[in-house]
């Protein structure tokens, strides 16, 4: 689930070009762009580096080119493939402002956070970014080292196994992961009023990425949530009806003392049963809290 971009568009001077098209190459070609790049792209990792199932925070440039012009809102792909050249798994998104915006000479610049899939892969992987229509799948010519198909090289990633993350337990107050039907990616895992999650202590300041939202909020309103390590509040905040949210929160190492398995406790001010509501028409008879898709502790 992706981190809510934050964007930047940096203007330059701008000198009159002739305007160049947005029907690049059919992204199905093979060949060398026939027209002028539109923009160079450049990927930022914040890690080199990635076990399975850790956040990774992406950020995406665009230096876009003198005369540029976009006929439509492209997408950007980012396509992870394995030594063989297959396709693994992307990050394929909307930018933050749309392409029909992008100013000729300026420098498009965000930052996603995106989750390692677990998947059954260790090594190194190339990360190929592209432009395309989510129309007719064309793909603009980019400038920068081309792979094919109007794909371009930005960068590596080294892939490690999902052991060599912290040893994490799903202690008390949660309930068995659930899945969305139409997605197999997509996982998550309710907690009651409060709930525990127990990890190994990095003896080191370290950084919990806690994604979640609470689907029925109209029901009981927004929530206070409030995240604890012994007794020290380490992060507390508002849970709107329908609000998706990724927290960033610091675990001092001094919060986490000396113990070798250390706890944090989620707590919701409001949980609430289903089955309860009568104008929820759901017969679901479990105190539910939030809805938490990652909880991963990071002392990288």
């Amino acid at each position: 689930m992706p981190h809510r971009p934050i964007a930047a568009c940096v203007r330059r001077p701008t000198i009159a070009l002739a305007a160049l098209t947005a029907l690049a190459l059919c992204g199905c070609g093979g060949g060398e762009p026939t027209a002028p790049p539109v923009a160079t792209p450049t990927l930022t990792l914040s890690h080199d580096r990635a076990p399975a199932g850790s956040p990774l925070e992406l950020t995406y440039r665009f230096d876009i080119a003198e005369g540029a012009q976009f006929d439509q809102d492209y997408r950007v792909m980012l396509h992870v493939v394995d030594l063989d050249g297959e396709r693994m798994w992307g990050d394929d998104h909307d930018p933050p402002v749309p392409t029909t915006s992008w100013q000729p000479g300026a420098t498009m610049q965000y930052t996603r956070t995106i989750f390692v899939p677990i998947f059954p892969y260790v090594g190194e992987a190339t990360l190929n970014v592209g432009l395309y229509s989510a129309r007719d799948q064309t793909r603009l010519p980019l400038g920068g080292d081309h792979v094919g198909q109007l794909a371009y090289r930005v960068g590596r990633l080294q892939l490690l196994p999902q052991t060599d993350n912290l040893v994490t337990v799903f202690k008390d107050g949660w309930y068995p992961t659930e899945g969305a039907p139409d997605n197999v990616a997509v996982e998550w895992q309710w907690t009651r009023g409060e709930a525990t999650l127990a990890f190994r202590n990095p003896k080191k300041d370290a950084t919990l990425y806690l994604e979640l939202d609470s689907p029925g909020g109209e029901y009981h309103g927004p929530q206070q949530v409030r995240v604890s390590a012994g007794r020290q509040v380490v992060d507390e905040f508002t849970l709107a009806p329908r609000d998706h949210q990724l927290r960033k929160v610091a675990l001092p190492a001094a919060a986490l003392g000396e113990v070798e398995m250390a706890e944090l406790t989620i707590g919701v001010d409001k949980p609430f049963i289903p089955a309860t509501i009568p104008e929820a028409n759901n017969k679901d008879g479990r105190e539910l809290g939030v809805r938490v898709f990652h909880a991963f502790v990071d002392a990288r």
